[in-house]
């Protein structure tokens, strides 16, 4: 295993159509240090975010949710929306990820989010997600990032269609990112719902119940700001919500399977080079961290 790696990624805003479905769509050429005896790989760990489509063409990856099955040699992956960490390695190789926003999962994948929390899969051999794999096609070996975006955003044309919660899915999501929400109560009544209807639709559209996202955005707040700023002291990154550093301890543990100082001794040669360029061309590191329709 190596960690010298060298990242080139490429943002793009989805099309107008489809600015609440997607966080964005992205390539990303990973680079690795040509060393046989390491194999050539290197190894990171995806934090908490919303459903995703990757292709691969190079190296594959070798990723676990937590501890759930391993998936391995897959051109192909799909991961549900998520609230646990998930181990990687991957080699040289071209990727194409698109982040799908809990609008974009009840309108492009059509399935109840709540039964595929924090799944992944190898999604050309998954019966549920094999029509997608369409997108492996995109990637020709010519290299063409406008091309092969073109050519993602038709496929995904063919997989559109109307949601009749949508305003009320618009309407959770916009409440949920901000900033100083700390009650189930006051999720529900800034999204204009009751509390019972808040619990439906979240663990329905959202994969979790309400109580559990806005623990979610609380860590991610904490998790993006400690990796933009150096990845030094936790204490000035901690969010404002976490009574002491105990009660983020025990978040941190939940979420991400492991102690904020074990997590700090690991190298993140891919997440932080990712997120770093993904503030700075969208506004926002990480998918659980942007708006509504924000990437359009």
């Amino acid at each position: 295993m190596t960690q010298d790696c060298r990242v080139d990624v490429r943002f793009f805003p989805p099309p107008p159509e489809f600015a609440d479905c997607f966080t964005s769509i992205y390539r990303l050429d990973l680079t690795v240090e040509d060393d046989a005896a390491d194999g050539c790989r290197a190894e990171d760990w995806l934090q908490p975010e919303w459903g995703n489509l990757r292709v691969f063409s190079g190296d594959l990856p070798v990723a676990q949710v937590a501890n759930g099955t391993v998936v391995a040699d897959a051109r192909f992956t799909v991961t549900g929306p998520s609230a646990l960490a998930t181990r990687f390695e991957l080699g040289a190789t071209r990727m194409w990820g698109i982040g799908l926003l809990p609008l974009g999962w009840a309108r492009i994948v059509r399935l109840p989010a709540a039964r595929y929390a924090n799944f992944l899969a190898d999604a050309e051999r998954h019966p549920h997600f094999a029509r997608f794999s369409r997108l492996i096609d995109v990637l020709d070996g010519a290299n063409d990032d406008e091309a092969e975006y073109a050519r993602i955003i038709e496929v995904l044309r063919g997989f559109d269609a109307p949601v009749a919660d949508s305003a009320r899915i618009r309407a959770v999501h916009g409440a949920m990112v901000e900033l100083g929400l700390a009650s189930v109560s006051e999720f529900a009544e800034r999204a204009g719902l009751s509390v019972r209807a808040l619990e439906r639709i979240c663990r329905r559209r959202f994969g979790f119940p309400p109580k559990l996202l806005l623990r979610r955005q609380r860590f991610m707040r904490s998790l993006a700001a400690w990796m933009l700023g150096g990845m030094g002291r936790w204490s000035p990154a901690i969010d404002e919500l976490y009574t002491d550093q105990a009660h983020f301890n025990r978040d941190f543990h939940a979420f991400m399977g492991m102690g904020p100082s074990d997590y700090a001794a690991l190298p993140h040669p891919i997440l932080s080079a990712f997120m770093e360029q993904r503030a700075r061309t969208l506004g926002s590191p990480a998918q659980t961290l942007d708006r509504p329709a924000a990437a359009g």
